[in-house]
């Protein structure tokens, strides 16, 4: 920690820069408390705030352009891909979705403060076709906030700063252990939280082989996609017949939906999160045969079944095609 300081002080510019991009991108890497200390440095004269700032939009913009440009050519692939390895994967890429479902392009801005969607917002982006423009406009919005409020934060307590500077400096060893200490904590508690939600959603899902032969059924299932509007965006695709109902709207819409026929759900997400708790609510609502769909949509397509891209037109009440399916 004590050399990444001297590295700081002597080549603020550069440190910034790498060690901020390289966040951007996906990299374990302290940018935000890097940032804290800059702005205690450049409270104390160490340091210029012209270049840490510059080289911190900068390096926010070009990362962040990396992964639209995959979100954009390689749509929701990149997203499942980051999150598989985010701490959250269960939730990443359904809070993402519904973030910018509902705030546009300032959702790039609150992301920025977000652990685990920080990431995923930038490629969510290019995936549901915002523009370039649009794009660079709302990101560097995101990275001036972003700079600007951790940097603060580094010259408002730049006296306390100092004093953590100087214990961490005379601790040597002892300040990197319990550094270490609290990250094995942080991943532990991470992890703790990860297998109770996953406890959460946990119940009999049904397979793609089940789904396909009861779709030949006199009474076949009703099959909702519980996708958020952003999603579809990033995944045109659909399984044929199914309607079309984001996960925040199931509870209004079980009063509508049959109570004779077997209801499957899916969705594209890690764990079929969105669908098995999509499933929990009609349950809860006195639904007796209702299933999430093992794999979703992922497992769908692998099998070499066809899918529907006709483009998505909600009806009156916002739920497309559930007139016609109940």
């Amino acid at each position: 920690m004590q050399d990444l300081i001297l590295l700081l002080a002597q080549h603020s510019v550069l440190v910034v820069f790498l060690v901020t991009f390289a966040g951007r991108v996906g990299a374990p890497l302290p940018a935000a408390p890097m940032l804290v200390v800059a702005g205690g440095l450049i409270a104390m004269g160490q340091i210029g705030w012209v270049g840490v700032l510059a080289a911190s939009l900068a390096a926010n913009l070009l990362g962040d352009a990396v992964w639209f440009y995959a979100g954009r050519r390689y749509g929701h692939r990149v997203l499942r891909l980051l999150c598989k390895v985010s701490f959250s994967p269960d939730s990443c890429a359904r809070q993402s979705e519904s973030l910018i479902s509902k705030w546009g392009g300032s959702s790039l801005v609150a992301a920025k403060f977000l652990p685990g969607i920080s990431v995923v917002a930038a490629p969510m982006a290019g995936a549901i076709g915002m523009s370039v423009r649009r794009f660079i406009a709302f990101d560097l919005l995101a990275a001036v906030s972003w700079t600007a409020v951790f940097v603060g934060l580094g010259i408002v307590f730049n006296r306390q700063i100092e004093g953590v500077l100087l214990a961490i400096a005379n601790a040597g060893g002892v300040a990197t252990a319990v550094l270490l200490v609290g990250l094995l904590g942080f991943v532990a508690s991470r992890w703790w939280r990860r297998y109770q939600f996953k406890k959460s959603v946990a119940m009999h899902r049904v397979t793609v082989d089940h789904l396909r032969n009861a779709m030949d059924d006199p009474q076949p299932p009703l099959v909702i996609d519980v996708r958020s509007s952003a999603g579809l965006l990033a995944e045109p695709r659909r399984i044929p017949g199914s309607v079309v109902i984001a996960l925040n709207d199931m509870k209004a819409a079980a009063v509508d939906l049959p109570r004779d026929r077997e209801i499957v759900l899916y969705c594209n997400c890690p764990n079929d999160v969105s669908a098995a708790r999509g499933a929990g609510v009609l349950l809860a609502s006195g639904f007796d045969d209702v299933h999430p769909l093992e794999g979703g949509l992922d497992a769908w397509i692998a099998a070499g079944l066809p899918v529907s891209t006709e483009p998505v037109e909600p009806s009156v009440s916002g739920h497309t095609g559930l007139a016609a399916a109940t």
